[in-house]
């Protein structure tokens, strides 16, 4: 029953990793068209709607059913949590929109996915232990982002934006492993509107100190937008945390850096890229390590 409960929440993050790798497209679209800190308000504001209008129809049911619950549930942890966790995401999120303006998807898609060695390695100074199965999982899947994003090139000499993505994959493991300590004592779905509407309202400040938004702006990238606030915000992040409760952090770190080779598929089916055998055989590496990530291990 366990099993088949990791098994369920590894899915739950696969299907987050589907939905984030095709907001890299709507993210290079958008960015031509307003600030970071203008995009990342406008998809925050949109993902607390829809998480508030979830909460909303959600407790409709639960008073249908007959159950009586308080509207916020564990409200200090939860304000602690969700601060601390919407802190990080938004620091996370800005790098990587800054990021993506200035260099490839495919490039991007690689250095904010370096949060799969970080996680494991820092989860070794709060007292972690993965195995060796993992470690070797990790190995593969690095193997396999290196295939798919930056075989056959001829230096890896960082620019001003590689840098920001560097900075934003570490700050996404400060997230991942946030969620990972508050999740297993929190509802999934309040946890995931308080640090979104902690984002949405560091953003909006940023925006307005550093930035010009102008209704033109939200126009012309309305579907990029619309997109990632209410699927790769509203949607991907909550799975993100339903997916980690009772989920060993490095498997969850696996299965949602899968979001580089749905980056590159979506280029491809969207955008019309195709990718080259050591590109598919990235693919292939990464999806290997998932599997064997979910094998159970024989018992001594």
């Amino acid at each position: 029953m366990i099993h088949n409960k990791q098994l369920r929440n590894t899915l739950l993050l696969v299907f987050a990793a589907l939905i984030w790798g095709t907001a890299f497209v709507a993210q290079s679209v958008g960015s031509g068209y307003m600030g970071p800190y203008t995009f990342l308000a406008g998809r925050s504001w949109l993902a607390c709607a829809f998480l508030l209008g979830l909460m909303a129809v959600r407790r409709g049911l639960q008073h249908k059913n007959g159950v009586r619950l308080p509207f916020w549930l564990h409200g200090k942890t939860l304000a602690l949590g969700g601060a601390l966790c919407g802190t990080a995401l938004f620091a996370a999120s800005a790098a990587q929109q800054m990021g993506i303006g200035t260099t490839s998807t495919a490039k991007a898609g690689f250095m904010t996915a370096l949060y799969v060695v970080l996680v494991p390695v820092c989860g070794i100074f709060l007292g972690s232990r993965p195995g060796a199965k993992l470690w070797a999982c990790v190995v593969a899947s690095v193997a396999g982002l290196y295939l798919l994003c930056l075989a056959g090139r001829d230096s890896f000499s960082l620019t001003g934006g590689e840098w920001q993505l560097l900075v934003c994959a570490f700050l996404f493991t400060l997230q991942i492993l946030l969620v990972n300590h508050f999740s297993p004592r929190l509802d999934g779905i309040q946890l995931s509107f308080v640090q979104f509407f902690t984002v949405s309202v560091l953003s909006t400040v940023f925006m307005f100190v550093f930035e010009q938004p102008t209704p033109a702006q939200f126009a012309g990238a309305a579907v990029s937008v619309l997109y990632c606030g209410v699927m790769s915000s509203g949607v991907a992040y909550t799975l993100q945390i339903v997916g980690q409760k009772q989920l060993d952090p490095t498997i969850a770190s696996l299965a949602m850096c899968l979001e580089s080779v749905f980056s590159a598929l979506a280029g491809w089916l969207i955008l019309g890229q195709t990718l080259t055998p050591p590109e598919l055989a990235g693919c292939a590496l990464m999806f290997g390590a998932i599997v064997v990530s979910q094998l159970p291990e024989k018992r001594r």
